[in-house]
């Protein structure tokens, strides 16, 4: 079995969730059975079963407080439209866990102590809406609107929900609203309100403790993402200056004592533990990041920033547990993830094969139109250039990190340079380089790539004749994009789950997503259809050289396969060079094998066109990379 092939196949497990009342009980995902499940893990005993079983997988899941009960979410084929199910922790019967309320997209979810539960959801009927549902009684509904909204989180004593929505019209900004569980309003937080630019917040959680209203929340006031305290019954915010650049998220200790901030900077991450007073306000003092690095002050004490190790790379996810230690999930370009403890204990040690390493990212910044665009690089061995894939990350609100990645690292495996681009409208920059792609959606991201790709070229790394341009999700927009508005760049186009024909994509996709894109350009089709023309792959396809492969799901949400088969019919009508892929799945898969044969498709692909080489494989035989000179 080649290395790209046991990446995907080697077990992996997710960070565990752990029941705040019952804390040795927990919940992870894991692909052991080669399919992402759901499995429950009793600390004290050290017995784990599979909890989920479905044939395209299951991931959104998590434990009532008393760990009594797994809830999960049933789609269909990875449709990401169904309802909420529970099953005992011990295992059982699945039952509903909120009848009386239809199936929906989800929206949030929040369980009580009490047994009752804050269930967000949307449909394109009813637009969003917040029910709190009891045991035995029908859901009330205690919010509703036709703009994107979906439950944050619920007080520790259950007296407080807090909702963040976007009622004013901007999906990229939130609000917050926190209501009593019979809807009545409390307080409102809203920074898209009387400035100039509209700022976003987000629900970070309530206080872990009973009968304290503060709610952390995620602000942008000083130009990214950074948290404060905020009481919504008595409208205090106390700001957390903490002295780090980057982005900063936060969650709290479980006693409420100190906060677990997690540090996003320039594709890497870190943690560090932010003491707050007994009374659990922050110091008066900013902490500062080089003293807390030197040691300055006593871990606990109330502002001090202390450094939580970890090594260089990612952390992907992190939670503090009752004996103060800190559990993440770890892992870097060049090392595969692995759920470490503060503690020095292994934390989860998935049975079976390792997954091989790969190579490290170097680090690339390049003068671009809007700014300096920073790109992650991977080499193969030998001397360039190279062929290179430009692997276009999702989102396009996210951004490439310095982590493991079974995709990037089967190319260099192949020879392939790969140049992993953090174009305007990524996170992890600052607010202005998030929001920069307004109107000129797709052209703005581009521009940054073909900046990016002029470097890799001129630098010597990649070969001008053999430059691939690929992605999923918005990276496969960007693809079929990048295909017609760049047609003498790219040699090939690798395009998954991908925007293809931007009007009627607008008109199948799931809600939430419908007020993204009136936000990205500033209306519907038919508001600004000459922004939804300049930015749809279908307005060039007729200028497109480069061979173009498609995978989609049937099942996709978000990407909807109808506007994939009018892009594909239009290739068709051309005659042009393309093959197209699809799977019985929704936005991507979470089978292993699937996850593989696309791969491969792609592999292939690429090999055929750039090298007159292909993939080859019989029922008796293992694939091996063949030539047409006859070589192997």
């Amino acid at each position: 079995m080649p290395d790209w092939e046991k990446r995907f196949r080697a077990p992996r497990v997710g960070l565990p969730d752990w029941a705040e009342d019952a804390p040795e009980r927990s919940l992870f995902v894991s692909n052991a059975t080669g399919t992402f499940e759901l499995y429950a893990w009793d600390r004290a005993t050290g017995a784990q079963r599979q909890a989920t079983d479905r044939p395209n997988g299951t991931t959104d899941g998590t434990l009532s407080p008393d760990g009594e009960w797994i809830w999960w979410f049933s789609d269909t084929d990875g449709d990401e439209f169904g309802i909420w199910m529970r099953q005992p922790f011990g295992g059982g019967a699945d039952e509903p866990a909120t009848p009386g309320l239809d199936a929906s997209y989800p929206g949030g979810l929040a369980i009580g102590r009490d047994g009752s539960a804050v269930v967000g959801r949307s449909t394109d009927e009813e637009g969003s809406t917040v029910h709190v549902v009891r045991p035995g009684e029908p859901p009330l509904e205690i919010y509703r609107h036709h703009e994107s909204a979906g439950v944050g989180d619920l007080s520790h004593d259950g007296s407080l929900i807090a909702i963040e929505h976007t009622e004013h019209g901007d999906a990229m900004h939130s609000a917050i609203r926190v209501v009593r569980p019979d809807g009545s309003t409390v307080a409102e937080l809203d920074d898209t309100k009387g400035g100039t630019e509209e700022l976003g917040l987000s629900v970070m959680g309530f206080a872990p403790v009973d009968g304290d209203a503060r709610l952390l929340v995620g602000h942008q006031r000083r130009g990214r993402w950074e948290p404060m305290i905020w009481d919504p019954l008595t409208g205090v915010e106390t700001p957390l200056a903490i002295d780090l650049p980057g982005d900063v998220g936060a969650d709290w200790y479980p006693d409420g004592s100190a906060l677990l901030i997690e540090h996003e900077y320039q594709a890497r991450s870190e943690l560090w533990r932010y003491g707050l007073s007994a009374s659990g306000t922050a110091g008066e003092a900013p902490a500062s990041g080089a003293a807390a690095a030197s040691g300055a002050g006593e871990e606990g004490a109330a502002g001090t920033l202390t450094r939580v190790e970890t090594p260089t790379g990612t952390v992907s996810g992190a939670t503090a547990r009752p004996d103060g230690a800190v559990e993440f999930l770890w892992s870097s370009a060049a090392q595969p993830p692995e759920v470490r403890s503060t503690s020095g204990k292994v934390v989860l040690d998935p049975p079976g094969m390792k997954a091989p390493g790969s190579v490290s990212v170097t680090d690339t910044w390049v003068e671009g139109p809007g700014g300096r665009i920073h790109a992650l690089v991977q080499r193969p061995d030998g001397e360039g250039p190279f062929p290179t894939v430009f692997d276009i990350h999702g989102g396009p609100t996210w951004h490439d990190s310095d982590a493991f990645a079974s995709s990037p690292a089967a190319w260099v495996d192949h020879g392939f340079a790969v140049v992993r681009v953090n174009y305007r409208g990524s996170t992890g920059y600052g607010r202005a380089w998030t929001d920069a792609l307004k109107h000129r959606v797709g052209l703005i991201e581009l521009e940054d790539i073909a900046a990016v790709r002029e470097w890799a070229v001129a630098s010597g790394l990649a070969d001008p004749e053999r430059l691939v341009l690929a992605g999923g999700s918005w990276g496969g927009y960007l693809t079929l994009l990048g295909l017609g508005t760049q047609p003498e760049a790219w040699a090939l186009g690798l395009a998954a789950v991908p925007v293809a024909d931007y009007v009627t994509a607008y008109n199948d996709e799931m809600e939430a997503l419908k007020a993204m894109d009136r936000t990205l350009l500033g209306g519907t089709p038919d508001e600004v259809p000459e922004r939804f023309e300049a930015s749809s792959p279908l307005t060039y396809v007729d200028a497109v050289r480069a061979p173009v492969y498609i995978s989609a799901g049937v099942n996709d949400p978000r990407c909807p396969i109808q506007q994939v088969e009018n892009y594909v019919e239009r290739l068709e009508q051309r005659s042009h060079p393309h093959e197209v892929y699809r799977y019985d799945a929704g936005h991507g898969s979470l089978v292993v094998e699937e996850r593989i044969k696309q791969v491969r498709l792609e592999l292939d692909f690429a090999l055929r066109y750039l090298e007159g080489e292909g993939l080859w494989s019989s029922a008796a035989q293992p694939p091996e990379v063949r030539s047409t000179s006859g070589k192997v």
